[in-house]
């Protein structure tokens, strides 16, 4: 990935915006509320955290992992206090090379995505591996099962992988900056063959994760600079609205609270923040699907906070914009 550019557009922002410091700080659940609250990942190991996904057994539990340069792990972190409860080694597989997710699906099993490419083509193939999730914490090595995935229109990079919650279903996104697209994996991965995985929808945003929601009703993606939620619908997704998506130095990870009623947004870099945001309406086992459905042209009301992020950060996005792709062709011509 660009992390370079990503970063220093980040840095832009901060400027452009000169936001006070408490405009970054983890938003905190209500008393009612049932979702988690921000935490910061305290573990010194976990300097570049890409993926994060909210445990199924263990209530308030996180899984994350680092992006390149680790081994073959992911670690258990504690939002009451950010600090990691265990860390599992996974068997049974080569060396990971750029892992850059990580999802839940059904019968508590745990995928993590191996399939992070920063040329845009290198690999021929990528890889999925998926365990179950413990059902007790603590330092442990599990054995994995190793999936070959490549797809059906050519190599590509990407750092979003999800798990549908009800088929088992996996699907990508790919990573472009003009947007991408939804690619589709089998119903049923194979452990001896080659998974081919063909797009099905695009995406209207640089994705760097995605995560759906627990009832599978809504798919949620982040960029750096923003986010976007849509209604499943079947896998015909059809975009819904914006998502406020907090403003951090590498925005890399997303994930849904167990109950649905919190987006939690991670950041790479040692002693990350990740942040509560309100989900969408109808994210939550007990919320009926949204009504509407409103097309791509149409779907950018909606997700809470969307007009606090609109007001506060367009002018300071097209800076940004401007930033990266300059530099972006400097860098081209170099």
């Amino acid at each position: 990935m660009r992390r370079f550019l990503a970063f220093l557009g980040a840095g832009f922002l901060v400027g452009a915006l000169a936001l006070p410091a408490t405009a970054a700080a983890p938003a905190v659940a209500d008393d009612g509320g049932k979702g988690d609250k921000g935490f910061t990942i305290t573990d010194s190991r976990i300097t570049e955290s890409s993926g994060l996904a909210a445990s199924h057994l263990h209530p308030g539990i996180y899984w994350t992992h680092n992006d390149s340069n680790d081994g073959p792990y992911i670690y258990a972190v504690d939002s009451s206090t950010g600090k990691t409860v265990a860390t599992v080694t996974f068997s049974g597989v080569g060396k990971p090379r750029d892992v850059e997710a990580i999802s839940i699906g059904p019968d508590n099993q745990i995928y993590v995505g191996d399939i992070g490419d920063n040329l845009d083509g290198t690999w021929a193939y990528v890889w999925i591996y998926k365990l179950p999730e413990p059902k007790v914490l603590k330092d442990q090595t599990i054995r994995a099962t190793q999936y070959v995935v490549k797809y059906s229109d050519g190599a590509r990079n990407a750092e979003s992988l999800v798990v549908h919650p009800k088929t088992g279903r996996v699907y990508i996104i790919d990573k472009k900056e003009d947007g991408g697209h939804l690619f589709e994996g089998p119903a049923k991965l194979s452990s001896s063959g080659t998974n081919y995985f063909k797009p099905i929808a695009s995406v209207d945003l640089w994705a760097t994760d995605a995560a759906f929601s627990p009832n599978g009703q809504q798919l949620a993606v982040r960029g750096y600079f923003g986010g976007i939620y849509y209604d499943w619908n079947g896998g015909k997704i059809k975009r819904e609205g914006r998502l406020d998506v907090p403003l951090q130095g590498q925005g890399e990870s997303v994930s849904y609270s167990a109950d649905g009623t919190k987006l939690m947004y991670g950041s790479e870099g040692t002693d990350s923040p990740v942040q509560a945001e309100d989900a969408p309406d109808g994210a939550s086992s007990s919320s009926k699907s949204p009504s509407g459905g409103g097309s791509s042209a149409s779907g950018d009301g909606g997700g809470s906070g969307t007009g606090k992020t609109l007001k506060v950060g367009a002018v300071a996005v097209l800076i940004v914009c401007g930033a990266v792709i300059g530099l972006r062709r400097l860098t081209r011509r170099g």
